[in-house]
């Protein structure tokens, strides 16, 4: 299945360990677009890896340093990985809606908690003592809010893909009044 219609870029949101780097790639590589890692950027342009950037600067600067990343972010044609925190920008996720589609990559929290194990270098913004429970059912409000199409990230990667695909071609033809 390919994308009907032109989407500039296709931005994947949700929380740390949904997928968004894994489908990220995946969906780039199907549909012949670059891939874009934000969390990478943030890294490079730091020069320090998330987590001691969290740790030394502390989760406010840190996110108002991704912020800054995201705002800055100009391509085409890419699949974008967000980070988990990337929804606490609210200039980042307009900036995002302007690149293309934002995907919001929805598992439920006790799914996300099995597959982040140890995440103290993992880079999560997450406040001690705070559950990812706690932290999903902080976050999950913001992606909802943010997203031009929700998809449940709980398949297989591949069928994951595959849902990405038809839920970004029915918002280009819902965006273009049916017309593509």
């Amino acid at each position: 299945m390919e994308i009907d219609g032109t989407v500039d870029n296709i931005i994947l949101i949700g929380m740390p360990g949904s997928g968004k780097s894994t489908i990220g790639v995946l969906l780039a590589k199907r549909l012949g677009m670059g891939f874009i890692d934000t969390d990478i950027l943030i890294q490079s342009a730091s020069g320090k890896l998330l987590y001691q950037m969290i740790e030394k600067d502390g989760i406010e600067t840190f996110i108002k340093y991704e912020e800054d990343v995201l705002k800055k972010l100009v391509c085409d044609n890419c699949v974008i990985a967000t980070g988990g925190s990337a929804v606490y920008g609210r200039a980042a996720m307009d900036h995002m809606a302007r690149l293309g589609c934002r995907v919001y990559l929805d598992l439920p929290s006790k799914v996300i908690e099995g597959r982040l194990g140890n995440i103290s270098t993992r880079g999560v913004v997450i406040r001690e003592g705070e559950t990812i429970g706690q932290l999903y059912e902080e976050r999950a409000p913001l992606y909802e809010k943010y997203a031009d199409v929700t998809v449940d990230g709980a398949g297989m990667p591949k069928d994951v893909v595959e849902y990405v695909c038809r839920a970004v071609s029915r918002y280009k033809k819902d965006r273009s009044g049916g017309d593509l």
